[in-house]
């Protein structure tokens, strides 16, 4: 009974906290309820088992992405009424994306109605004994590994190209001379002076 009256209560959240999302004006609560809906689905993976899922929806999408959007909010000049004035001309493409939505939700609902696909028969055979984040690092790190090890090295030529593009030589700036740094003595920064009373400090 706890299980039933988890799940509606996560779908419910979920369910109001997309729609918030949407309809919000202001798009820093439209990311703040965005993370809230993250939250609420992680709770739903926890009750079907996909306790890993869970994790990366509250590791990747609310620690990494959900933050993100936030503090792009947060910095950009954003003008709300130059876009509220613009709803307007996006109104024909979001309908047309409603209904498309509405339409696969439709198509979804009748087949589920029409019965459970039989996932069983192509799937792996699992050890019950071990958990679901255990039986995915295992699979992973044996048979998936080198496609693993060429995803990282993706990931990482695509920050290092970021990094390339970004950077920008900048004129007139000095350089940090660390070796020189390191080689300065203690006297060669200071200077004692015997200065007469009444009279001014000559740098």
């Amino acid at each position: 009974m706890i299980h039933v009256i988890a799940f509606y209560l996560f779908a419910t959240l979920v369910v109001c906290s997309g729609a918030l999302t949407i309809l919000s004006r202001n798009p820093v609560h439209s990311v703040l309820w965005l993370i809230l809906a993250f939250f609420n689905a992680a709770g739903l993976m926890i009750l079907l088992g996909a306790e890993f899922i869970a994790m990366l929806l509250v590791i990747v999408y609310v620690g990494a992405v959900a933050v993100l959007f936030l503090f792009v909010v947060m910095m950009l000049d954003i003008d709300f009424a130059e876009l509220r004035a613009g709803f307007v001309s996006y109104l024909p493409f979001g309908l047309l994306i409603a209904l498309v939505l509405l339409a696969e939700i439709v198509l979804g609902i009748g087949l589920w109605s029409a019965g459970p696909i039989e996932l069983a028969q192509r799937a792996g055979p699992v050890n019950p004994e071990l958990s679901n984040i255990q039986a995915i690092g295992g699979l992973l790190y044996t048979r998936y590994i080198f496609l693993f090890e060429a995803a990282g090295i993706v990931l990482l030529v695509a920050m290092i190209g970021a990094i390339v593009l970004t950077h920008r030589a900048r004129g007139g700036v000095r350089p940090q001379n660390i070796a020189r740094q390191n080689q300065r003595r203690p006297q060669d920064a200071t200077r004692n002076i015997n200065q007469p009373v009444g009279q001014g400090v000559e740098l």
